[in-house]
């Protein structure tokens, strides 16, 4: 056999063995875990939607070419990192998760599976990632300043209510992202000379018990903290605070549930963008070297159903600033 002969053959050999690696990576479907601290039924629906949308808009379809392996800690922050390990166990091509319960929970169960934070609190702060720009390690997504944002809630019920002295602040219990957040409400509440009090619930099933005791407590309005379990059970937290008349801010869709006001970031369009991040990865980008994405675009929303239901003239200068007024 002549040199030439051979060269075609080892060539065609060569080819022969990638075409089916080549056809079975084409149509490969890649399995991605996603790690939810709440349940399926109370999970914010649309959220979820945000992200199969997402990656929809990409090219990857449910039960087409994605799988999605879901394990959902039920409110049980406890479940997390037995849940993390299941995934991990699946050799999933990548973990989606929300939150810092989540975020930890993930992060200690794996060093190489890429991990996308559809929203989490300061990523760096809590020593999760490097820095925004170049997080290193296997975690990218995005992040809220969480702190910031509860004290700015908190700002805002001052200046609606001119006679609030006390100040309650609902904050889940098991979420180890609370410490800063305390600490920017007790700031705010010194400076405009408020007493805060926190109370601290596990699961919906305390919430009517928990604002029986701020109403018991005499505090004047509640502030809601960000965290997975309360962002699923908006409705729940307006209804208990409704029953004890308390004005409450929280996060945007907290006031499109019932409550006074809502202030916060857009937590649909984030979980849209977890897909993006998705995507890269699946096509071979490395996570510490996505750069770490910031919320930058705030919205206040203002109940005046409610505030007509408690009472409250809500200032013109709060009314013009709003981006959404509930009639």
């Amino acid at each position: 056999m002549n040199r030439r002969k051979l060269l075609t053959l080892l060539s065609f050999g060569v080819l022969a063995g990638a075409l089916p690696a080549l056809a079975q990576q084409k149509g490969k479907a890649w399995r991605i875990g996603f790690l939810g601290s709440a349940s399926p039924s109370g999970a914010p629906a649309d959220r979820m939607e945000a992200l199969r949308a997402g990656l929809r808009d990409l090219g990857y379809v449910e039960g087409k070419n994605i799988v999605i392996e879901y394990r959902w800690a039920e409110e049980n922050y406890g479940r997390l990192p037995q849940l993390a390990a299941e995934l991990v166990h699946l050799k999933v091509d990548v973990i989606v998760t929300h939150g810092t319960p989540g975020t930890r929970a993930a992060k200690t169960a794996t060093t190489t599976i890429p991990i996308v934070v559809a929203t989490s609190g300061d990523l760096v702060a809590l020593g999760l990632v490097a820095s925004l720009a170049r997080p290193g390690g296997n975690v990218t997504g995005s992040t809220i300043f969480t702190p910031e944002i509860t004290a700015k809630r908190l700002e805002l019920l001052a200046d609606v209510l001119p006679r609030m002295r006390r100040a309650a602040a609902l904050i889940n219990s098991d979420n180890p992202a609370k410490e800063p957040v305390l600490q920017a409400l007790e700031a705010t509440a010194k400076s405009r000379r408020l007493e805060l009090q926190p109370f601290g619930v596990r699961g919906q099933d305390e919430f009517a018990s928990v604002f029986l005791a701020m109403a018991k407590s005499r505090v004047d309005a509640v502030v809601l903290t960000d965290d997975p379990m309360l962002n699923a059970n908006f409705a729940g937290i307006a209804n208990a605070a409704a029953r004890q008349r308390l004005p409450s801010a929280g996060p945007r869709e907290s006031a499109e549930a019932g409550g006074l006001i809502g202030y916060g970031i857009n937590l649909v369009e984030m979980w849209r963008r977890a897909a993006f991040f998705v995507d890269k990865i699946l096509k071979g980008a490395k996570p510490g070297d996505l750069p770490i994405e910031r919320a930058t675009t705030f919205d206040l929303v203002i109940n005046m159903k409610t505030a007509k239901a408690l009472g409250i003239t809500i200032p013109q200068s709060i009314l013009v600033r709003a981006d959404r007024v509930i009639e």
